[in-house]
């Protein structure tokens, strides 16, 4: 299937997916639908498409992490998109980044956990309302469907001790979202096409703060 002009196995030659990896996300994707059921990880609607919309769309930000990081936070995590998918590939690419996955469902946290002893990823699930947790530590913050920019840049001024830089998935209010968020945040940004779809932005923003 086609998406946003670029096919499927384009994709996935250009993202320089091993074997192993997309052996480890065959493995992934048959444990999701699996589940799927019996835990609403994902819309029903886009299980046919779950290549391109989920894991595709999750793998494309691997290039934003350092290699150096030591830690990366999904917010929010759900079934696992970006930070199982992205833990993946650093796996693969021997990245020592621990990720820590941020999700308050129970059995959505179950499902991750099992997937990372399957897998025998470098990730820990984390049963928590992030927006209750003080002084969190990460090298980058990575967050897809999760909650308006405003708040996400709030979570991390007040919940969040250090970190390097955010990665948004945006839609395609992506960047009028970004000049509402301008209004009350200091950032420096870059943003670009999503590589799954057209009317999709990725951004990397750093130095967040709150204007005075």
């Amino acid at each position: 299937m086609a998406t946003n002009n670029i096919e499927y196995q384009e994709i996935v030659d250009l993202l320089q997916f091993s074997r192993e990896t997309i052996r480890s996300l065959k493995i992934y994707k048959d444990l999701l639908l699996e589940n799927n059921a019996k835990f609403n990880l994902i819309g029903q609607s886009t299980e046919k498409n779950i290549d391109n919309r989920h894991i595709l769309d999750s793998a494309q930000v691997i290039d934003l992490i350092g290699k150096n990081s030591k830690i990366c936070a999904d917010l929010g995590s759900g079934a696992g998109f970006p930070g199982i998918v992205i833990s993946i590939i650093m796996k693969q690419r021997k990245y020592n980044t621990r990720m820590d996955l941020y999700e308050k469902s129970p059995k959505k946290c179950q499902f991750l956990s099992d997937v990372i002893k399957k897998l025998d990823l470098n990730a820990t699930v984390l049963k928590k309302n992030i927006c209750e947790k003080k002084n969190l530590k990460s090298n980058t913050i990575v967050a897809r469907a999760f909650k308006p920019i405003v708040k996400i840049f709030k979570i991390l001024n007040e919940n969040f001790k250090n970190y390097e830089n955010l990665i948004l998935f945006l839609g395609k209010n992506g960047k009028q979202n970004l000049l509402e968020a301008s209004k009350v945040w200091k950032f420096e940004y870059k943003v670009r096409s999503s590589i799954t779809s057209s009317d999709s932005l990725i951004a990397n923003i750093e130095k967040i703060r709150k204007k005075t």
